[in-house]
C-alpha cells in the first residue's frame, strides 16, 4: 500500500434533509411518533380526563378560578342579550316586531320557564353551558316541547356521562356509532344514544342502564373541535391538568412542612442510656417537658437536647410557583395576573397590554358561544313561538325574524378618560361608529338612546336642569 493511500478519505453518503422535530434517539425515546385519528386518541382517555377535570374544579383553587373567569368574562352579570334585527322590504328595521320578539324571549328566559327543571334562568343556562364545555369538554342540550310552557319550548341539559361513550359499532346502513354519537358517511351527527339515568348514581351503581336514541335535530352538542373528524370534545384544561395537580400537591406539602416548622420541637438524648424523667410520660409512653416564657431549665447530667427546626417554605417556593402558574395560565389561555390574582409587580402599560390580549380571547369564546348555543336556541324558540301562537306575529315570517344581533358583555376601560377621548376622536373622524363604541362596553345603541330620551323627557317634565341634561321646556312661570 502506498503512503498516499493512507490519507485518502472514503466519501461519505450525503445526509438527507429532514426536520429535527422528527429525530429519534435516547433524548426522544419518550416522544410519541405514532399517529392516530382524533377519535382514537379520545376514546380511551375521555372518561379519565373528564373525571380529573371535575376533580380539579372541585378541589383546586386555580382550576376553580379559571372556571369563574370564563363565566364572568364570557357571560357576565346580564348574559349575552338578544337584539332582533328583522327588517322591512325597504331595509328599515321593523321596530314593533323586534320589540315583541325581544320581550317574549325575555319572558321565556325567566327562572322556572326556560329549563325543564325550572331552576335556571336564561343567564343561568348560559353559565351552565360554558362551564360544562370548559370543564367536561362538551355540553349536550336537549330541545323539549312542553305544552305546559306558554312557548311550548324548554331546555334540558344532559350530563356528558349519559351519552354512551362505550357504544361503538357500524350499522347495517353504513352509518357509524362513535362514542355514543351516530354519524353518517360525511361525519354529520344523525342521533345520540343517551342513558336514561347516570350509570354511577348512588342509587343505581352497578345496574344495567338502557340507552335511548335521540335525533340530532333535537340536540345541541357543542365542543371545541381541535382536529378534523373529532366526534367528542375534551376538557379545555387538558394541557394544564398535570401541572395543576402536581402544583397543588407541592403547595400542600410545603404548607404541611411550614406548619411543622412553626411548631418548635426537639429531642432529649441521654448519652449514658439512663432513663430520663421530665414532666412525666404521655399516654403513649413518650417524654415531654413544658416550658414557660422567660424560663431557663437545667437538664440532668448526661442529657442533651437536639432541636428539630425545618425551614419551610423554602426561599425558592415563591418564584417556582410563579413559573408553574405562568405555564398553566398559557395552557388555559388567560393571563398570569388574572389566574393568580397577582398584581404586585405589574405596571399600567403591562397590565393594559395583558388585559387587551386576554379580552380578545374572551371575545373569541363569546362569538363561539353565540354561534353554537345562543342562536340555535333562539331559532328553535322562534319556530315554536310562531307555530303555537305564543307571539302575535305572522308564522310565515320565520326567516325575517331570524335575523339577530347578540350583544355580549363588555368591559370597563383601563384608563377611562384617555380611552374615551380616543373613541370620541375616532367617531368624529369616521373611524368608528357609536354602535361599535357602545358594543365594546356591552351596550346596545337602541337601549342607550331610548334610555336617554326617557331621561330627557323626565328632566323636562320635572323642570330641573342637570349637567349634561335637557333644560326645562314649557315650564309655567314661577316653577
Amino acid at each position: 500500500m502506498k503512503l498516499l493511500d493512507l490519507f485518502k478519505r472514503t466519501p461519505k453518503k450525503p445526509r438527507r434533509r429532514a426536520f429535527e422535530a422528527a429525530s429519534t434517539g435516547r433524548l426522544f425515546n419518550d416522544w410519541m411518533t405514532a399517529t392516530k385519528s382524533a377519535d382514537a386518541d379520545i376514546r380511551y382517555t375521555l372518561k379519565a380526563m373528564r373525571a380529573r377535570s371535575r376533580d380539579l374544579a372541585q378541589n383546586n383553587d386555580y382550576a376553580r378560578r379559571y372556571l369563574d373567569l370564563v363565566a364572568t368574562n364570557v357571560v357576565g352579570p346580564r348574559g349575552i342579550t338578544l337584539q332582533v334585527r328583522a327588517r322591512e322590504p325597504n331595509g328599515a328595521l321593523d321596530q314593533l316586531a323586534n320589540q315583541i320578539l325581544e320581550r317574549a324571549f325575555y319572558q321565556w328566559g325567566r327562572p322556572g320557564i326556560c329549563t325543564v327543571d325550572g331552576r335556571l334562568s336564561w343567564v343561568d343556562a348560559q353559565k351552565v353551558f360554558i362551564e360544562s364545555v370548559v370543564r367536561d369538554g362538551e355540553c349536550f342540550v336537549l330541545f323539549v316541547e312542553d305544552e305546559a310552557n306558554p312557548f311550548h319550548f324548554r331546555l334540558q341539559f344532559i350530563d356528558a356521562d349519559l351519552v354512551d361513550q362505550d357504544k361503538n359499532e357500524v350499522l347495517p346502513d353504513g352509518t357509524q356509532i362513535r362514542m355514543g354519537v351516530e354519524v353518517d358517511a360525511t361525519g354529520r351527527p344523525v342521533a345520540y344514544y343517551v342513558k336514561v339515568r347516570h350509570p354511577d348514581d348512588y342509587q343505581y351503581s352497578g345496574q344495567y342502564v338502557r340507552d335511548i336514541r335521540i335525533p340530532a335535530d333535537r340536540m345541541i352538542h357543542a365542543f371545541r373541535q381541535d382536529r378534523v373528524g373529532q366526534t367528542r370534545g375534551t376538557p379545555w384544561t387538558a394541557t394544564a391538568m398535570t401541572r395543576l395537580k402536581m402544583l397543588g400537591g407541592y403547595e400542600e406539602a410545603e404548607l404541611v412542612a411550614a406548619r411543622i416548622g412553626a411548631s418548635k420541637m426537639g429531642f432529649f438524648i441521654s448519652e449514658s442510656g439512663d432513663e430520663f424523667q421530665a414532666d412525666g410520660p404521655n399516654a403513649d409512653g413518650t417524654l415531654n417537658m413544658n416550658a414557660q416564657p422567660g424560663e431557663f431549665m437545667q437538664l440532668p447530667a448526661g442529657v442533651n437536647f437536639k432541636e428539630y427546626n425545618p425551614q419551610h417554605p423554602s426561599t425558592a417556593f415563591r418564584e417556582f410557583e410563579k413559573a408553574m402558574l405562568r405555564g398553566i395560565a398559557s395552557g388555559l389561555g388567560v393571563s398570569y395576573t388574572s389566574l393568580a390574582n397577582d398584581l404586585e409587580s405589574v405596571s399600567y402599560s403591562s397590565i393594559r397590554q395583558g388585559l387587551l390580549e386576554e379580552r380578545d380571547q374572551w371575545r373569541t369564546v363569546q362569538h363561539w358561544m353565540i354561534e353554537h348555543f345562543c342562536q340555535p336556541v333562539y331559532l328553535r324558540w322562534l319556530r315554536n313561538a310562531l307555530d303555537f301562537g305564543a307571539v302575535s306575529l305572522p308564522g310565515n315570517k320565520y326567516f325575517k325574524f331570524s335575523e339577530t344581533q347578540w350583544v355580549p358583555r363588555g368591559w370597563q376601560w383601563v384608563d377611562p378618560r384617555n380611552e374615551a377621548e380616543a373613541q370620541i376622536v375616532a367617531i368624529n373622524n369616521g373611524l368608528m361608529t357609536r354602535t361599535q363604541a357602545l358594543a365594546e362596553r356591552g351596550l346596545d345603541i337602541e337601549d342607550v338612546l331610548r334610555e336617554r330620551a326617557s331621561e330627557d323627557e323626565l328632566i323636562t317634565s320635572v323642570g330641573v336642569t342637570l349637567p349634561g341634561g335637557t333644560a326645562p321646556q314649557n315650564v309655567a312661570p314661577g316653577v
